[in-house]
């Protein structure tokens, strides 16, 4: 990837950073253990990101 990267480029790789974080404990303990993993969990190496 450049290392200069635009703005709005920067912006999407953000979003998709934060969307592939683990689940509070917080929110696990809230729900009783329901909600354990997060669907969108995303490894930054193994997967692509589609960002145009």
């Amino acid at each position: 990837m450049a290392a200069r990267k635009s703005s709005p480029r920067k912006i999407r790789l953000l979003k998709k950073t934060k969307q592939a974080s683990p689940v509070p404990a917080w929110i696990i303990l809230k729900t009783k253990r329901s909600v354990r993993t997060n669907p969108k969990r995303r490894a930054w190496r193994s997967t692509d990101v589609e960002v145009g």
